[in-house]
Parts: structure tokens; sequence; C-alpha cells
């Protein structure tokens, strides 16, 4: 357990240098858009060309691994949906609300997510996460978009977003990572030397934007729902994960990147989905930023059992 809280230790020390340095006169708003874009159009899709096109798995493997992820989402939206009844009558939980709590438990936040196993594991972490992404960043956005499409109060407009799916540089990417590695093409070296550089500033810029982006001054609105959001996530979430993993016999590196995978906090651009398509965002906000803090604690535990096997 203390090796793994030691080394988590860089990553969230990163994370709140970014919250130190949103608070200085030296970085603006536009400069960390800026910074964000370049790690979500350039740098981490060069990271996972990168390793993709050079990692060496066998298929058999990877369409369990696949499954696993597919069981952990899909079995944490039934569940939710299958609570949301209770939370309406019980709790008063509006349908904008509801559609928070869904995205704040089922997306997770891909550049905290792509750090820490990149620090940690190197390419072979690297590899696997790419998978991930691959395998559930098209389903839950589409499961998403639905959700906010039918309990949003906002005026969606479904095909617009799905189109914007179809053009995120995430998907794009692993496509053409894999695509060099299946047709045997792989990346020349010097090639590779570019995309090797490149993708290493992923890293360390993606986790300073983390930190830049926290709204600590709204942690204290909404504390039920909040912490009852914050538990399904990075409990719930990479519970499902392992149990997916369990079942079909994923272990050592590979079932801890899953459990990352579910462990992170949820995606930094949830709210501005919220926002587009009628959710609550301030609720939104909230889990976000608890989320984050939470992981501290919660994202080495469920490492270490992870590693242990539970």
């Amino acid at each position: 357990m203390l090796s793994v809280i030691g080394a988590l230790v860089p990553v969230f020390l990163i994370i709140f240098l970014g919250v130190l340095l949103k608070r200085s006169p030296v970085f603006n708003d536009a400069v960390w858009r800026g910074f964000e874009n370049l790690c979500y159009f350039v740098l981490f899709p060069v990271l996972l060309v990168k390793t993709l096109a050079t990692a060496e798995l066998g298929a058999a493997q990877i369409l369990d691994f696949s499954a696993a992820l597919l069981f952990a989402i899909t079995a944490m939206m039934l569940l939710l949906l299958l609570l949301y009844p209770l939370l309406h009558r019980g709790f008063g939980v509006g349908p904008a609300a509801f559609s928070s709590l869904f995205q704040g438990a089922t997306r997770w936040h891909g550049f905290i997510a792509l750090s820490i196993v990149g620090l940690l594991y190197g390419d072979e972490g690297v590899t696997w996460m790419a998978i991930v992404m691959a395998v559930i960043i098209p389903p839950l956005n589409i499961i998403n978009v639905s959700m906010l499409a039918h309990f949003g109060s906002g005026n969606s407009n479904l095909q617009e977003v799905l189109l914007k799916l179809v053009r995120n540089p995430f998907i794009i990417a692993c496509a053409v990572g894999a695509f060099l590695n299946l047709a045997h093409i792989g990346l020349p070296g010097p090639l590779y030397d570019v995309l090797d550089i490149l993708g290493g500033g992923a890293l360390g810029l993606g986790l300073l934007t983390v930190g830049a982006g926290l709204n600590i001054h709204l942690v204290l609105k909404n504390r039920v729902l909040v912490g009852f959001g914050a538990l399904i996530r990075l409990l719930g979430m990479p519970g499902l994960m392992f149990l997916g993993c369990w079942l079909f016999g994923i272990e050592c590196t590979a079932r801890t990147v899953a459990v990352i995978a579910g462990a992170v906090p949820t995606a930094a651009s949830s709210f501005i989905l919220a926002r587009q398509m009628g959710g609550d965002a301030t609720l939104m906000a909230n889990l976000i930023t608890v989320q984050v803090l939470l992981a501290v604690v919660t994202l080495p535990l469920m490492m270490w059992l992870s590693g242990q096997g539970w």
C-alpha cells in the first residue's frame, strides 16, 4: 500500500502545482485553455498513436479485456437506471440532476488515467490504456449524450454531438495506431522519435491542467448528491472493473489499468456537456472537484486492492 501511495505522490503534487499556478498571475485563463487544447488535440493523441502502433498484444487477450471493460460500464449504467426511481422519490433527484450523476459515475478523466499509467507502467501501461480508450470512449459518449437528450432540460442536438464524437482526437488516434499495428507498418525510427518526444510532454502538462481546472470553492454545495456520486464513481466503478477482469481472466498490468480507468475521477468535459445539453451543470462541477480531491485517498486504495487480487 505504501509503495502505491509513494508512486502516486508525484501525480497529485503535479495536480496541486496546477492549482497554485492557476491562482498565480503567470498564466491567464486563455493560456490554460491553450494548454488543454494542446493536450487534447496533439500531445495525448500522439502518445496513443505511438504506443498502439508499436504494441505487441494477442487478439484473444484484447477481446477478453474489451469484454471486461464493457461489462463494467454496462453494469454501472443498468444499476443507475434501476436506482433512479428511488433517488427521484426518496431524495428529490430530478432528471437534470440524475443526468449529471450518470455522467459523474460512468465517464472518466482520461488525462489523469493516461498520466498515471504512463508514469508508473511505461509503454505497456499506456498500450492497455489506449485499448481502454478505444473500447469505452465511443459507447460512453453515445450513452451519456442519449441520457442527456432524454433527461436534460436544454435543447439538445444529438446528431451534432455524435458528429463531434466521430471527430474525437483520442478515437482517431486509437484508430490510426491500431491500423499501423495491424497492417504491420509500425513507425519508422525518426518518426517514432518525434512522436516519443511530443508524447512525453502530455503526462506532466495534462496533470497541470487538471489542477488548474478544479473549483474548490464549490465543494460544499449539494453535499449529499456529491457524496453519493463520488462513492459510486471512485469505489463502485473500479469494483465493477475488477469484477469484469475476474470474470474474463484478466490479470497483472492489464487488470490494474482497468481498475485505474474506473477509479479516476469523472471527465472534466462533463461540465461542458451538462451545460450544453440541459444537465445540472452546478452539480457536475461539484462532482468533478470532489472526485479529484477524494481520489487522493481512493485511487491508491483501489490500485493496492487490485494488486492484491482483492
